[in-house]
């Protein structure tokens, strides 16, 4: 019985599943809720033409139109949600739990008190069926169904006669059971399709994921940096003025395989990595591996002034690391060459031509010693910089 009791509620899929599903469809059930509260403001509404062309009651038809009128108030109040980026779950339910209490009454009030025969079934069956239009918990949707039939039903004990008291009764609970019936299985459909898409998401960003990350050094790969870079270039802010890109190399990564051994050459790779990835985490510079032990970096800048700042943090953090090189040329740890090119946003269209330019630059810190960056542009005066270690 318990482990009945643990799939009805759960839906079979398991508590995290459902629970995480249930926390990203309130849009889908806000949306609902509009709806059908719109729908049920306008029922109503033209049902108050009724008491007062036909039997000109003013009351009764005030109370028809005061629960279009909270109909209408849930609307507004669940389209003022949708523009929120979170909601609590609980406010949902609760605004779902004033819609259903809105049009149990009416109907019961319609059916019951005003006895006004067969047309009173139209609004039961509305709420029936405007139940199955939300992903609810099934305890809060029996809780829901078992209300609206004690309510009914007792109300009949003290309004219907005896002759139609047992009619009403059996309708009212085989109109329950259904709903409880279809609307369990309705959600569990729709819950399954709502888990199961979320679950092929999880898997395609993950693979996606995968192929555009650089297994070992975790920084983006090669694809993922001519894309970015396109991006760049076309989606830049108004508020920035430059976009710059950085392209380095490993001072003789050659000479440190060799030297040390493949698996060591890949721990140095690791180590360049985390540390570019820190640069992403606290300047917001987006690296990337393009090759063997070539990186490179995007961002924009407001003063190019600021542009040898972020170079030098960067090799000086390279420095830093003081990964010990033998067979180095220049230093006795492992060091960086960079070339840097800056270029004002919307100068470019072609992501081929600031690559070289920035390659260029590259180039011209390999022969100029290495070690150092050079750092060049279309509005700066190329200049060289060597970095601290930090």
């Amino acid at each position: 019985m318990g482990k009945f009791l643990y799939s009805w509620r759960f839906y079979s899929f398991g508590r995290e599943q459902y629970q995480e599903c249930m926390s990203k469809i309130f849009s889908t059930n806000l949306l609902n809720l509009r709806l059908t509260s719109q729908l049920f403001s306008i029922l109503t509404a033209i049902f108050a033409f009724f008491p007062i062309v036909f039997e000109h009651n003013l009351i009764k038809a005030g109370i028809y139109l005061f629960a279009a009128l909270v109909g209408i108030v849930i609307s507004f109040f669940s389209n003022y949600l949708m523009q929120l980026i979170n909601v609590s779950s609980k406010v949902i339910f609760f605004m779902i739990a004033l819609f259903y209490v809105d049009v149990m009454v009416f109907s019961t009030y319609l059916d019951v008190w005003a006895s006004q025969g067969p047309i009173a079934v139209i609004f039961p069956c509305f709420l029936i069926c405007s139940l199955l239009m939300f992903i609810i918990p099934p305890h809060f949707n029996l809780c829901l169904t078992l209300i609206a039939i004690f309510i009914f039903v007792g109300s009949a004990f003290f309004n219907k006669p005896v002759d139609v008291l047992i009619y009403f009764v059996v309708n009212s609970l085989i109109a329950g059971l259904i709903s409880l019936f279809f609307s369990w299985h309705i959600i569990k459909l729709r819950l399954g399709l709502e888990i199961s898409t979320n679950m092929l998401e999880e898997e395609r960003n993950k693979y996606v994921d995968q192929s555009i990350t650089d297994e070992l050094t975790q920084l983006r790969n090669r694809r993922d940096f001519m894309q970015t870079f396109q991006r760049y270039l076309s989606n830049f802010r108004s508020s920035d003025d430059y976009l710059c890109i950085a392209i380095a190399d490993i001072d003789f990564f050659k000479y440190y395989n060799d030297h040390y051994g493949h698996p060591k050459g890949d721990d140095c790779l690791r180590a360049v990595g985390a540390t570019l990835n820190s640069l992403r985490d606290d300047m917001g510079i987006y690296t990337a591996r393009v090759g063997g032990e070539e990186f490179a970096a995007l961002w924009f800048e407001k003063d190019v002034s600021h542009v040898d700042a972020v170079i030098s943090h960067w090799a000086g953090k390279i420095n830093g690391l003081k990964i010990p090189h033998e067979k180095s040329k220049v230093a006795s740890f492992v060091s960086m060459s960079i070339g840097a090119y800056v270029s004002r946003c919307g100068s470019y269209q072609e992501t081929q031509i600031l690559y070289d330019l920035a390659d260029k630059a590259l180039y011209k810190a390999k022969g100029g010693g290495r070690n150092c960056a050079i750092i060049c542009g279309d509005e700066i005066k190329e200049y060289k910089i060597t970095p601290k270690e930090e």
